[in-house]
């Protein structure tokens, strides 16, 4: 529902068709315009909004550039089908069967899409301040980083960044430029470092750059960045990873049972 324009709406300084995506956006994202369904005419969001036709269109633009909705002039615009996406950390977390592919891979494809990991670059670098303060790093330290990027349908969707104290990557196949089957976590339980506890830090960001670019973000739309810490026996964290999703297409869905 629109709430009627006050004077206190001064505060929101986005032009008018940025604030009619915005709310049209959330609709979409809230499933109130399911996926399939035909957006409002343009008369009707006219009215809604009390806006001009060239508003309304700018803004429709602006959705069509998120790849939220698909149309042309002219003809009805709809809610793309498969753009809200939920993200479950718990079925990406547990290490992988003997022989099969990382859990990521093979969650995505019960989903019905076509998953991708594509690594970048694998390195041994100075690791951003909260990752070296996540592993314990000794100031300047540095530890291995493993820079993947992850695809579904030919779309690019997470940017990873993925670090590794130096003593439990040197000389295993973390150090090598090639992917590891059955994913890090298979990795780790295999050299004595099963994962026993993750700990999610999730945050909005505006993107960096570099995220802007690998993304193929629209507009100034934040991201959702989510440092992720693993520990092992002992509490010692063997793994902080960067993740960074697109924020107008992804929830993150975790579930809790009372102490």
């Amino acid at each position: 529902m629109t709430m009627p324009r006050t004077e206190e709406d001064a505060y929101d300084r986005r032009s008018l068709h940025e604030r009619l995506a915005a709310d049209l956006r959330d609709e979409i994202m809230t499933g109130e315009l399911a996926p399939g369904a035909k957006m409002p005419s343009t008369a009707q969001l006219k009215e809604r909004f009390d806006a001009s036709n060239a508003t309304v269109q700018k803004a429709l633009q602006l959705l069509k550039d998120e790849r939220l909705v698909v149309g042309r002039a002219g003809a009805a615009v709809t809610v793309r089908e498969h753009r809200q996406r939920t993200v479950r950390p718990a079925d990406h977390m547990a290490p992988a069967e003997a022989g099969e592919p990382y859990r990521w891979l093979t969650e995505t494809a019960k989903q019905g899409s076509r998953a991708r990991s594509k690594l970048i670059t694998v390195a041994e670098v100075t690791a951003p301040a909260d990752v070296a303060a996540s592993l314990g790093l000794p100031e300047g330290g540095t530890a291995l980083l493993r820079h993947q990027l992850l695809s579904q349908d030919d779309e690019p969707v997470e940017l990873v960044h993925s670090y590794y104290p130096p003593d439990i990557a040197r000389g295993t196949p973390l150090m090598e430029r090639s992917r590891i089957r059955g994913g890090t976590p298979t990795l780790l339980a295999g050299l004595g470092h099963p994962p026993r506890l993750s700990v999610d830090r999730v945050s909005a960001r505006v993107p960096t750059q570099e995220q802007y670019e690998a993304l193929r973000l629209p507009g100034d739309l934040p991201v959702l960045r989510t440092l992720r810490v693993v520990h092992s026996d002992g509490n010692r964290p063997i793994e902080a990873t960067v993740m960074v999703k697109a924020g107008h297409l992804y929830e993150l869905r975790y579930e809790f049972t009372p102490e």
